[in-house]
């Protein structure tokens, strides 16, 4: 039987590199919590909070996140492969690099957010909120971005194969070259080069 956590106050613990599998917690308190290396496979979170903690090189793979409030957390090179975020507060949260492929964010709130240069290859970021948001240099090949709003994101720079951005809201969207022929082949256009 898997464990299940519920009701524990971890408000600034310093997790380091703990390691769970299949754990289930349930209105844990994770407040400026610090873990480094740590590795959660395969957990269930429910009304969690991790608000203002600090997550270093830390795994959270084919985690479940449900109605967990992420303000202010940093994510720092952290792999998030596989993980669904459902009703979650995810900004302003500060994210720099790491693996989130595979991550499902459907109907998330991610503006304004610094995005740049994260592997977000196979992401479900369908119906996102990406107002304003930087994906400079992000991975996205193979990632789903149905009538995700893109206005005024920053796509310079990211890799977009097999991306469908016909039914996204691109109002004043940063294309590089390659995005805008992309982009105007999505739409029938035959982009003919030199």
């Amino acid at each position: 039987m898997s464990e299940h956590l519920r009701d524990l106050d971890w408000y600034g613990e310093d997790l380091g590199a703990a390691s769970y599998s299949g754990v289930t917690f349930t209105d844990v308190d994770l407040s400026e919590v610090m873990t480094k290396g740590a590795t959660f496979d395969g957990c269930t979170f429910h009304n969690c909070r991790f608000n203002s903690s600090t997550h270093v090189a830390s795994a959270f793979v084919a985690c479940d996140f449900r109605r967990c409030n992420f303000f202010d957390a940093m994510l720092d090179g952290c792999k998030l492969t596989g993980s669904v975020f459902s009703e979650c507060t995810l900004r302003p949260i500060s994210v720099r690099g790491g693996q989130w492929r595979g991550v499902t964010l459907r109907g998330a709130n991610l503006s304004r957010l610094d995005l740049a240069s994260i592997d977000l290859r196979d992401a479900d970021l369908s119906m996102a909120d990406l107002t304003d948001t930087s994906l400079n240099g992000a991975q996205l090949a193979g990632a789903t971005l149905r009538e995700a709003n893109l206005s005024h994101t920053d796509l310079r720079g990211a890799t977009l194969d097999g991306v469908d951005l016909s039914s996204a809201k691109l109002t004043r969207t940063k294309l590089d070259l390659s995005g805008a022929v992309l982009l105007a082949e999505l739409h029938g256009a035959e982009v003919e080069t030199g």
